[in-house]
């Protein structure tokens, strides 16, 4: 984990040594003042040379102007190495997050998703400058203290190093339940966040059902786990923390002790005491920085975990080393004996085989629960089969490219996703190089550019978080501009127009049959006014295909699709289908 971390320090390493160079200068400027005062004490004073006491005065002066410089770049430029590693993490952990399938999305929470990506990362950018600045910076003071103070008095300079290994066990000692403790607060964090964006997501809900005390009881449930997590982990952190300055102060209590001795036996003069007890606390500050740094270290690393938690899921659908680029499509489907299920326990469909000729429309109907909607996932390959294979074209869809065959499926939903900006963005995300004209005629043949054109700022105007601005046939007729300007060889639509209006749905079916002119299209529906015209109609129950046929040979056969038919058109409900 160490060296995965290191490696991201690889393409800021000039940046990296100029921090860690001047971090060395400071802390070796540090340790001339003490040296300076005792040769002040020592000779400039017993000898009355006020003029030498100026010259050490205004060299400290010039010295401490170059630690000036030298903070200033560690402050500012050794928080830009971590920043950019962040930036680097964050790019990394977000692209990766595009090649897991739909599986993983379905089995995590969103607010941890996020957590891993935001406040995870922040931790980590802490780390990354104050660690390796702190440690080094450290062990430069600790070894230099040590000379200067061996150049002092060498017995009482081994009397205070004695206590270093017992400090070094103590911090050891306490290093795991730290971090065992902020990887519970790393978790409790992911929990919170999890439950506020599935709060603020369904505010509308709460508020339709008046279960704003019901929302905020789930919020403070999480909320409180986290302050026990946080509250845990403050508690070894303090007993670390208050271990550490313990220590330190007993040090001062053995300097003052042994060095008051030394002086009574004359093995040590006041001024050299003096200089002494100034190295000493030069001497704590790297002590201090080890604190800090074991801190931040449990933080940033228990984040850096999760990091690499996520990054080490493989993804499940992945392109063949040989895979083709899909070109020229004509839309030729074929699912031959597919199998699949979502927990390899149930299986949604069953040796399922379908033919769909190119330029056809197939529906598909039938009771919930039967596959329709999975059907609709595995041909553009979200899902990956348990058996048996789809071909497009007379080419399997696992020797193609998942980017090429992905561009040549066109997908209508019943709930739409509209992208936080403009309708123009939004219609865009179907080929994001199309021009103003393609845009504006993608619109007109969704039946959208007329209510787009009348509002103030037209295609510029902005539809609100996930489109809350827009009615439901509005945002529907933006994804259907998107299928236009995407123009797909194949074309699914899911239940496309089935949480609409009569009047809307009418304009809508009118968008998708010259959207489906010229393309093969697979629609699945519950409105079965919708599917009367298709090539062929296929009725799909938990047991697989019951039925096959066009409209009017499926209702003369009175069977699965005749009472669904007419359970919504006469009123009449079979138990069995229901």
């Amino acid at each position: 984990m160490i060296k995965k971390f290191i490696s991201y320090y690889s393409p800021h390493k000039k940046l990296f040594i100029l921090d860690m160079v001047c971090a060395f200068l400071v802390a070796s400027l540090d340790l001339v003042f003490p040296m300076v005062t005792r040769n002040i004490l020592n000779e400039a004073l017993p000898q009355n040379n006020i003029n030498r006491v100026f010259m050490f005065t205004a060299v400290l002066a010039i010295l401490y102007l170059f630690k000036l410089v030298f903070n200033y770049i560690i402050e500012y430029w050794g928080h830009v190495v971590g920043v950019r590693m962040q930036y680097e993490m964050r790019k990394d952990i977000f692209s990766h997050l595009q090649t897991l399938p739909f599986k993983y999305f379905d089995d995590n929470k969103t607010g941890h998703i996020m957590s891993k990506i935001i406040n995870d990362l922040m931790e980590i950018s802490e780390l990354a400058h104050h660690g390796p600045e702190d440690l080094f910076i450290s062990l430069v003071m600790l070894i230099g203290s040590f000379i200067a103070l061996c150049t002092i008095n060498v017995e009482l300079t081994l009397i205070v190093f004695a206590t270093v290994p017992l400090m070094i066990w103590f911090a050891m000692s306490r290093r795991i339940k730290m971090a065992d403790a902020f990887r519970a607060v790393r978790k409790e964090v992911a929990n919170v966040n999890s439950s506020l964006e599935n709060s603020i997501s369904g505010i509308r809900v709460a508020k339709s059902f008046t279960n704003e005390e019901y929302e905020m009881e789930k919020f403070d449930e999480g909320n409180e786990k986290f302050k026990q997590s946080r509250q845990y982990a403050y508690k070894y952190m303090a007993n670390f923390s208050v271990g550490i300055k313990f220590f330190v102060d007993i040090l001062n209590v053995i300097i003052i002790g042994f060095g008051g001795y030394f002086v009574y036996k004359k093995w040590i003069n006041i001024p050299d005491l003096v200089a002494y007890l100034l190295y000493i606390q030069f001497f704590m500050q790297p002590i201090r920085r080890l604190t800090s740094f074991v801190e931040q270290y449990q933080s940033g690393m228990a984040g850096f975990e999760r990091f690499l938690e996520l990054m080490s899921m493989e993804p499940e659908i992945v392109d063949k080393d040989n895979a083709i680029v899909f070109e020229n499509v004509l839309g030729d489907i074929e699912l031959k004996d597919i199998t699949f299920s979502y927990n390899d326990k149930t299986s949604i469909l069953s040796n399922m085989s379908l033919h769909i000729e190119e330029g056809k429309t197939l529906a598909i109907v039938g009771p919930s629960g039967g596959g329709k909607t999975t059907l609709c996932h595995l041909i553009p390959r979200f899902y990956e089969l348990d058996g048996g294979d789809i071909l497009i074209d007379g080419n399997s869809i696992k020797d193609v490219t998942l980017k090429s065959l992905r561009q040549n499926i066109g997908i209508v939903q019943q709930e739409v996703f509209l992208f936080t900006g403009t309708i123009k963005e939004n219609i865009l995300y179907g080929r994001a190089d199309a021009t103003d004209e393609e845009i504006i005629e993608a619109a007109k043949n969704a039946n959208i550019h007329d209510f787009i054109i009348s509002l103030c700022d037209g295609y510029d105007t902005n539809v609100g978080e996930r489109g809350v601005k827009l009615s439901g046939g509005q945002k529907q007729r933006m994804s259907i501009a998107r299928v236009f300007l995407k123009n797909p060889p194949i074309l699914i639509l899911d239940e496309a127009t089935s949480a609409l209006d009569n009047a809307t749905e009418i304009i809508i079916q009118k968008s998708l049959e010259k959207l489906s002119k010229g393309r093969t299209t697979l629609v699945v529906a519950h409105r079965l006014s919708t599917v009367k015209n298709a090539d062929e109609i296929v009725v799909i129950t938990d047991q697989g295909i019951q039925e096959k046929g066009t409209h009017d040979e499926l209702i003369a056969v009175s069977g699965i699709y005749s009472k669904l038919y007419n359970a919504q058109f006469k009123g009449y409900i079979p138990d069995e289908v229901i």
